[in-house]
Parts: C-alpha cells; sequence; structure tokens
C-alpha cells in the first residue's frame, strides 16, 4: 500500500492501529503520534470519539 493511503497496519499496533496508520500516512514516527494523541486527550474536545471513528472507518491492512 502507498505511503498515502490512510489504513490500519497490521504491525506496530498497540490498541486499533489508527494512530499508526496516521503516522505513516504523516511520515511520523508511531511513538510522537500516540504521545500527541494522549497530550491531547487532557485537553477538552472530542479527542476520544475521533479516535474511536477512525478505529471504525479506517480500513485494516
Amino acid at each position: 500500500m502507498s505511503a498515502m493511503t490512510l489504513s490500519r497496519p497490521r504491525h506496530n499496533r498497540r490498541i486499533a492501529g489508527v494512530c499508526a496508520g496516521l503516522a505513516e500516512r504523516w511520515n511520523m514516527r508511531p511513538g510522537t503520534v500516540r504521545l500527541l494523541f494522549v497530550l491531547s486527550c487532557l485537553l477538552p474536545g472530542p479527542q476520544f470519539v475521533i479516535y474511536l471513528v477512525l478505529w471504525v472507518l479506517m480500513p485494516s491492512r
């Protein structure tokens, strides 16, 4: 698959692979994306709901 395709990889997953898929898409390290997600959850907003929606919508490879 192309790095431009948004999908959840079967490798390097922690929970659902959403952060790993976003990291591949944006050419970042998965740990960095996970850290940014956890830090963003400290702020008010729908971050967790967005994660769940991406989990459902992003195809798994």
